[in-house]
């Protein structure tokens, strides 16, 4: 692809289809029309389920394609942009993709046209709060920051807007990659655990997807890889330019590293720079200082470590993710909804050096929640089960060795209104209640920022 104005060229004269009107496609859709694009959208919902974004689009010529059968007509277009939500390896769009149909994605084309260093973050746990960070330290230096991918918005709509000496900062999901040939400038991987596995199938494939964030990096890119996770690690062998390292537990050759002090650090060549204190790191919990240790490796030798203090304690966080949402009646009601799968629950209970009263329970991911059995007996004295898994995380926890009657207590509630009610009831002053699913939301919210919104609202309603 030769520029921005050749590809909207090359779109003019082509058949588009998108698939899906989530966050990424509704902008870019906005922006085809506007250059006088053909745009068809391709949903499984209906017009009355499209609701006001089916008037909107029918405004600006957009044409439908609705129903179940939407994906049977994938042949009669040039160029299909797929949601990140849709599989890359569903068998219509494998069809079509033989058929000679162009599949691709925003964060490919973005990726082919943007004129700007990017830094590229993935990884099942911390990618999102890494991102903001990473975002955080370069805004705080003078850079123009663009911060997008699957955090915050699609980043193709304002390509023209984009210079040279700006910076991009893209999170980007497992389902972004499994389709990604081209890799960041700077790549970071937090670490691989078992996830999404009700899509991907196995383990290799969500692997081999993280991995496409690396596979296409040339020899002055910059790596950033975690030294403490056996899987992120291995893919050492793989880094095409300089790899750095970051660690909790070690000492990398080159990266940042946690110092028995507390103090983290970067290391070079030898020489041994003292950064920013544990301490002075305003969000709570270990594995955020994970993701200062892996959000400091990927801006070393472009941001001051002045700017990083100066981040580290102010910096209050991203929302749903441990967020502190009120104090009502000397308890402390926090807010993890981000946490859909047992790892991101552990670091959300590790938090804490108290007992906690949990709010657990959604969406089946096929995912097992034996990992997380232990710390809850050690960490929570309450457990409020809802949703689908609430069985299942039960029978998980009481099978761990440390799960002793009565501790934790289970109670089973039918929705997230009654998990607070019942939450307020049973605390008494000095305890934390906390949001922490351990599950994806699809089974009563559309994502996780509606279900911590709603309770989030629930709790600021309590007096």
């Amino acid at each position: 692809m030769h520029s921005i104005a050749h590809f909207f060229e090359v779109m003019k004269q082509s058949k588009v289809a998108f698939i899906g009107t989530g966050v990424t496609n509704h902008d870019i859709i906005r922006l085809f029309r506007k250059k006088g694009i053909a745009v068809t959208l391709l949903d499984r919902k209906s017009p009355e389920q499209l609701g006001a974004v089916y008037q909107e689009y029918q405004e600006l010529g957009v044409t439908f394609c609705l129903g179940d059968g939407y994906l049977d007509r994938l042949t009669e277009y040039d160029v299909v942009f797929r949601s990140p939500g849709m599989y890359y390896h569903n068998e219509k769009l494998q069809a079509a993709r033989k058929a000679g149909v162009v599949i691709t994605s925003e964060m490919e084309v973005f990726f082919a046209l943007c004129p700007c260093k990017i830094f590229g973050v993935t990884g099942s746990d911390g990618k999102t709060t890494t991102t903001t960070l990473i975002s955080e330290f370069l805004a705080h230096a003078g850079y123009r920051v663009h911060k997008g991918g699957n955090i915050g918005r699609a980043l193709l709509p304002i390509i023209e807007d984009i210079r040279e000496e700006d910076v991009a900062v893209v999170e980007l999901s497992s389902f972004q990659l499994l389709s990604m040939r081209q890799s960041p400038d700077v790549a970071v991987i937090t670490n691989i655990a078992p996830n999404h596995l009700d899509v991907h199938g196995t383990m290799e494939e969500y692997i081999t997807a993280k991995t496409n964030l690396i596979t296409h990096q040339d020899a002055f890119s910059r790596t950033v890889l975690n030294l403490d996770n056996e899987t992120t690690w291995n893919l050492r062998g793989m880094v095409r330019g300089t790899l750095s390292a970051f660690s909790r537990k070690g000492h990398p050759e080159r990266g940042t590293f946690l110092r028995e002090d507390g103090m983290l650090c970067y290391t070079e060549n030898g020489t041994e720079t003292s950064v920013v204190a544990m301490q002075d790191i305003r969000i709570p919990g270990m594995h955020n200082v994970e993701n200062y240790l892996a959000a400091i490796a990927a801006v070393w030798g472009t941001v001051s470590p002045e700017v990083i203090v100066d981040v580290a304690k102010n910096f209050g966080g991203v929302e749903h993710r441990i967020e502190f949402v009120r104090e009502c009646g000397g308890v402390k009601w926090y807010n993890d909804s981000i946490a859909t799968s047992p790892t991101r629950v552990l670091a959300g209970l590790n938090s804490f050096s108290q007992k906690l009263i949990v709010i657990m329970g959604g969406y089946d991911k096929k995912i097992p929640f034996e990992p997380m059995a232990d710390t809850v007996c050690q960490k929570v004295k309450l457990v409020l089960l809802m949703g689908l898994t609430a069985d299942k995380i039960e029978a998980a926890i009481r099978g761990s060795k440390l799960y002793q009657d009565g501790a934790p207590e289970f109670v089973h509630v039918g929705s997230m209104e009654e998990a607070v009610a019942e939450a307020k009831k049973r605390a008494k002053p000095g305890d934390i209640v906390t949001l922490s699913p351990a599950c994806a939301s699809f089974d009563l919210y559309p994502n996780f920022e509606a279900r911590g919104v709603h309770y989030k609202n629930l709790v600021k309603e309590l007096n």
